[in-house]
């Protein structure tokens, strides 16, 4: 059994996001070109969801040379998190090509 449990969309890029100190309109800029406009976050979603990733600990505020903006950076435990998400979505990948493989002889 999986150690975390499988992250949302949102989730999975914000944290994707995050490997160096991002403030909130970078980090919806930065889902935007990652999924080449797929997913348009507004900021109700992105700031909710920073608050709840801040509270697991994934996330960290740091400081920022502008006091109108909030840095979020990811921590250990975020990279651990998404390292694992990353081989659990590379494993779905994985089995669903060999079972269509199958299927196709």
């Amino acid at each position: 059994m999986n150690k975390y449990p499988a992250l949302t969309e949102t989730v999975f890029y914000i944290l994707l996001s995050l490997s160096g100190p991002l403030h909130g309109y970078a980090i919806m800029q930065n889902i935007k070109a990652l999924t080449n406009g797929r997913i348009n976050m507004g900021a109700g979603t992105l700031y909710g969801a920073l608050s709840a990733l801040t509270e697991k600990e994934y996330i960290t505020e740091v400081r920022s040379d502008d006091p109108s903006k909030r840095l979020y950076i990811r921590t250990e435990l975020g990279t651990e998190v998404i390292e694992n998400e990353i081989k659990r979505l590379n494993e779905l990948t994985q089995n669903a090509v060999l079972y269509f493989k199958r299927e196709e002889r």
